[in-house]
């Protein structure tokens, strides 16, 4: 019989990379958030973020309510049309959510369909003036 050890590393939970700085410079991401009064809002994402999660780390009002599920559309966002073509094409689940969001436009897509990259370095991500939450008790949930 054979003795063998079991590694494990910790395991994070939903949002929890987004909470950690970046570990070098070269992991940098540059993003400006745009919020619903037109004020700039310059913070450093690193490579493997969600645009959702940072924002909820950095204060930012983007609700989010399914968390990252796929379920609604609370976190909608423009794009720079500089950056639109540096996302990966939007999945058709992303699609059919987006033809619900309020305030719709050629460069809407979801925050949580967002991962940055180093090619989207100084991406600008503007919040519409209003999205839809569909929790009908006015649930507004936390970043964990």
């Amino acid at each position: 019989m054979r003795n063998s050890l079991v590694h494990t590393s910790k395991s994070l939970l939903h949002g929890e990379y987004e909470m950690q700085d970046p570990k070098t410079e070269a992991d940098i991401v540059n993003i400006t958030f745009v919020d619903k009064t037109g004020k700039k809002i310059p913070v450093k994402g690193k490579i493997g973020d969600n645009v959702l999660y940072l924002a909820h780390r950095y204060g930012i009002e983007m609700e989010g309510a399914c968390e990252a599920s796929l379920a609604c559309t609370t976190c909608h966002v423009y794009v720079h049309y500089d950056y639109l073509n540096k996302l990966p094409q939007a999945e058709e689940q992303e699609e059919d959510l987006l033809d619900l969001a309020p305030f719709l436009k050629e460069n809407s897509r979801l925050g949580c369909q967002i991962i940055l990259t180093k090619e989207l370095d100084g991406i600008v991500l503007e919040l519409p003036k209003a999205t839809r939450n569909f929790y009908v008790d006015g649930h507004t949930p936390a970043p964990h």
